[in-house]
């Protein structure tokens, strides 16, 4: 119990619960080591043991889930506060006896539909909810077809059950949930299923990484191997690496892509090759809890399991390997990283981050590494939509329902429609999206020369260059803005938008992302990635850039992945020269304007004549952006 309220030094006794007696992995964790290093921290720390001297005891949860559950209750005498459960199907039992014996629960398994009921009023979440991180990371890439294989140990089954309730709440089909021990043929059983699914493009593992020793995600990740499903078909995510800060790498697969919490080096602790990276996990929990109580007590309050989950908000620890920031709301906000391999060696390097606060994935030091430079197919953006209907790919089944299925597909073809014009997914811009910066140049304008009403260089549908941004500059991202030929295109035709969604779902490493359309103005537009050291052909002709020969293989090796897999897309290029590829701040070459026949060709606009390569004109308008929380700004110029 707690014994002091407002002042004066007490006990305070953790009881750090997981399945340390029987699942001989987990027990690498040195759940005890962890969680004396953390009090001997605290009781060193005077800034929070101001009210409490801090205590722990490990307490074993069975491996059963019935039993597990039953477990829980004996944490009443021996803990002022719990770290645990990990079983999800335990969660349910501990936050009301929790909230029955007004303690304070920390566990980073639980949160899901317990939270949501009301349940949980003294629960602390050490870490952002896992399925939270893997949506933002499937959101990115626009895989929604999830399939989740776990081991048959309770704790993962159950585990899997809970991911997938929550993927199914934030609108995503998960169409399989599936078992697969370490024999052969329960691998093969469960990859089966997963292939007579209908457009599942992740995998998700909930087991015991291969990295960590893990016979189940071995054998599973060998039998897709034999099966051909390591071709870049499939994307496979082990769902234990979002839970700790991988401390040690040592071998990886392919078709792996592994979301994990950064890791900065501290090199003042050292532990053994062999521990579990939960290790962190429960030191942090620890740490977490502590800071908690004491700002409920500074607060005023008597410290009990209500005061303190109140007070886990509105600061900021370092824990064992990575800080954590806790805003207002309670939400805590941890860095991730997204591990790949480089299709070389054994190591993981970090191919994306996922900063707090942000809703897409940025670059990292490393590109990608797709098994055969091909990612799997997207969905439809709409599965990430809120507020959107989005179709399962379900098909009709007789003459009978003819006339709903047709009626159906009116629905469905105006709500595509809709969010072609606005939400997160837009994909036509216009002028209440983008703010140009120095719109109307003398010397090349990319507005229509026109005497429209609506159109000229004086009206106020098109701003004035002096009516734009006072210095400084804003800050933002840039993109680019190619104008279509042609002097007034009243309507984006049906057909360019289908084109248009085809080319805006290319994903690679060496393909320049097509962001939108603009049309406004008369001007009709796409609007790509910026990359900013201009095209190949500026690199080439700058006479202080000084390209030795491997840069120059490098740059080659970039333009063939980017054209194999537009080929491997079934996209051809057919404008293909060094002023259509483009370098990015990192030096990596991006081929851009793929697609642009077709689009024109959908559009109904003419070609524009073909031209000695070198020549100037008017005909090929570049124009450079920044994105804006409010929408987009754009520079002129030519290119």
């Amino acid at each position: 119990e707690w014994t002091c309220g407002r002042s004066g030094a007490g006990p305070a006794v953790v009881g750090v619960l997981g399945p340390w007696g029987c699942d001989p992995l987990l027990a690498r964790a040195l759940p005890d080591v962890a969680a004396r290093l953390a009090v001997a921290r605290l009781n060193r720390d005077h800034a929070l043991t101001a009210g409490y001297w801090w205590d722990a005891v490990l307490m074993s949860e069975p491996c059963s889930t019935p039993q597990a559950v039953a477990g829980v209750v004996s944490a009443e005498r021996y803990a002022s506060a719990i770290v645990g459960p990990l079983n999800p199907a335990a969660c349910g039992a501990a936050a009301l006896l929790a909230a029955a014996w007004n303690k304070p629960l920390v566990s980073w398994a639980c949160g899901g539909a317990d939270a949501a009921a009301g349940a949980a009023v003294t629960l602390l979440r050490p870490l952002p909810a896992p399925a939270a991180v893997l949506h933002a990371v499937l959101r990115y890439f626009r895989w929604a077809h999830v399939a989740v294989v776990a081991a048959p140990q309770d704790l993962w089954v159950d585990t899997g059950l809970e991911v997938a309730k929550e993927l199914r709440a934030r609108g995503l089909p998960v169409s399989v949930v599936t078992v697969a021990g370490e024999e052969e043929e329960e691998a093969e059983e469960a990859l089966r299923r997963v292939q007579r699914a209908d457009g599942v493009r992740v995998i998700l593992m909930c087991m015991h990484s291969v990295l960590l020793g893990g016979r189940e995600q071995k054998v599973l990740l060998e039998k897709a191997e034999d099966l051909g499903m390591t071709d870049g078909t499939f994307v496979f995510v082990p769902y234990d690496a979002l839970t700790f800060a991988l401390t040690k790498l040592r071998l990886a697969y392919d078709a792996v892509l592994t979301p994990n919490p950064t890791q900065p080096r501290f090199h003042h602790h050292h532990l053994p090759h062999q521990v579990h990276p939960l290790f962190s996990t429960i030191y942090n929990s620890i740490y977490f809890l502590a800071t908690a109580v004491e700002a409920a007590r500074r607060g005023g309050r008597w410290v009990m399991g209500t005061s303190v989950a109140d007070h886990a908000r509105g600061f900021q620890l370092r824990g064992f390997c990575q800080t954590f920031t806790v805003d207002q709301d309670g939400a805590v906000s941890v860095p991730y990283v997204v591990l790949d391999t480089d299709g070389k060696g054994h190591h993981l390097w970090a191919v994306y981050g996922l900063e707090p606060g942000t809703r897409g994935l940025s670059y990292r030091s490393h590109s990608p590494h797709w098994p055969h430079s091909s990612s799997p197919a997207t969905d439809a953006g709409c599965w990430f939509d809120s507020g959107a209907i989005c179709n399962g790919g379900e098909r009709g089944g007789g003459g009978g329902v003819v006339e709903v299925v047709m009626g159906s597909a009116v629905v469905a073809r105006r709500i595509q429609q809709a969010q072609l014009m606005k939400g997160p997914n837009k994909i036509i811009l216009t002028m209440e999206d983008l703010t140009f910066i120095n719109t109307c140049p003398k010397t090349t304008p990319i507005y229509p020369q026109t005497t429209q009403p609506g159109f000229t260089p004086n009206s106020s549908t098109c701003p004035k260059p002096a009516r734009i941004y006072p210095k400084p500059a804003p800050q933002g991202d840039w993109v680019w803005l190619k104008k279509f030929p042609g002097d007034q295109h009243t309507e984006v035709k049906p057909a360019t938008k289908l084109t248009f969604c085809k080319l805006r779902d290319l994903r690679h490493e060496n393909v320049n992302l097509f962001l939108g359309f603009f049309h406004d103005c008369g001007i009709f537009a796409i609007v790509s990635e910026h990359c900013s050291r201009g095209s190949l052909e500026d690199l080439l002709r700058n006479e202080d850039m000084k390209l030795d020969w491997m840069f120059k293989s490098s740059l080659l090796i970039d333009l063939i992945k980017g054209v194999r897999y537009l080929h491997h897309r079934d996209v051809v290029h057919g404008r293909l020269k060094s002023r259509n590829c483009v370098v990015d701040g990192r030096f990596v070459l991006k081929v851009t304007d793929h697609g642009y026949n077709q689009l024109l060709e959908a559009q109904r606009v003419p070609a524009p004549p073909p031209q000695p390569h070198g020549e100037g004109g008017g005909a090929r308008v570049g124009v450079v952006s920044r994105v804006w929380p409010r929408g987009w700004g754009l520079m002129g110029g030519t290119s």
